[in-house]
């Protein structure tokens, strides 16, 4: 029997967690994560990793697994995640992967080429028109260099900008081609399985996720990390607003009001981007079996 991938994939608070628990127990399987923020240790409320009882239904890997210290990328994850499929698909039939992190999800599907060397003149260049021209400098010129990926960046997140940007000056090339190269052909065959509801359901499920993250002690979770805030891995939505608090700039409750917007903006981003897809087969996260059933139906097709 060819090996199957089943991915379960779609945007923040969508309830990919309980899916992939439900299909891993179902087909007698284990789970490797696809979140790009669930990976580091340091994190958990702000990142909705599973819980302890979450975890123990379910092997799961790529979980608390790296600091946000480490340097990782989509193609660091891409090999490391391929070498734990290739051991996996060793004593099952079926894996479960979960997750919305776009570039995680499409490193492993397709793969990613190895990004060229950026000159350490331009990037210093870059890093000094951040500060004194600001990032809307930078996030023209990525316009006007590579719009395909400016279409899809974290416009608020300067290290990805300047990045994409160090490519495009070097090589002359957009960033995004590094990115859309053939597909490589893998051992196992995929099935992609989204997740999505009406926007105004899902907003709610977003705002009343943070609220519980609120009470769970996100706050102090922020500040236990505040001392490590320069690095990448923490400039993301649920930390940089807190930050911002912290620093004085805004108040605790406008704080809570943008990481609810800012993971709504992001969960429509996800959207957009998964919907490209034409290979995903899309349902409500209620419908557990019959994602079951089309999955089935899917491995004996092909």
């Amino acid at each position: 029997m060819l090996k199957t991938l089943i991915i379960i994939t779609g945007p923040t608070g969508i309830g990919k967690t309980k899916t992939g628990i439900t299909l891993a127990r179902y087909f007698n399987t284990e789970i490797i994560s696809a979140d790009s923020r669930q990976i580091f240790s340091e994190l958990s409320i702000g990142t909705a990793v599973p819980s302890p009882h979450e975890l123990s239904l379910a092997k799961h890997h790529f979980i608390h697994s790296h600091s946000v210290t480490e340097d990782y990328n989509a193609s660091k994850y891409e090999n490391e995640a391929l070498s734990v499929l290739k051991n996996l698909f060793e004593k099952y039939n079926q894996v479960i992967m979960v997750g919305g992190s776009m570039l995680y999800i499409n490193a492993v599907c397709k793969g990613i080429d190895i990004m060229p060397d950026a000159d350490p003149e331009i990037r210093q260049v870059l890093k000094n028109r951040l500060e004194t021209e600001g990032i809307e400098s930078l996030r023209l010129q990525l316009k006007k260099l590579d719009p395909d990926y400016y279409n899809i960046v974290d416009l608020k997140n300067p290290a990805r900008i300047i990045h994409a940007l160090e490519v495009c000056l070097t090589t002359g090339k957009t960033f995004s081609s590094f990115r859309t190269s053939p597909q490589k052909e893998r051992p196992f065959q995929i099935v992609k399985i989204g997740l999505n509801c009406e926007r105004e359901i899902l907003h709610a499920r977003i705002n009343q996720r943070v609220n519980k993250m609120i009470e769970a002690g996100l706050e102090n979770e922020a500040r236990s990390v505040y001392h490590l805030k320069h690095y990448n891995a923490l400039n993301t939505v649920g930390y940089r607003e807190w930050f911002a608090h912290f620093n004085g700039e805004i108040p605790r409750e406008k704080a809570i009001e943008l990481i609810k917007r800012n993971s709504r903006r992001y969960a429509r981003k996800q959207i957009t981007w998964f919907k490209k897809d034409t290979q995903t087969i899309w349902f409500e996260p209620h419908q557990q079996q019959e994602i079951i059933e089309t999955i089935k139906k899917q491995i004996s097709k092909k």
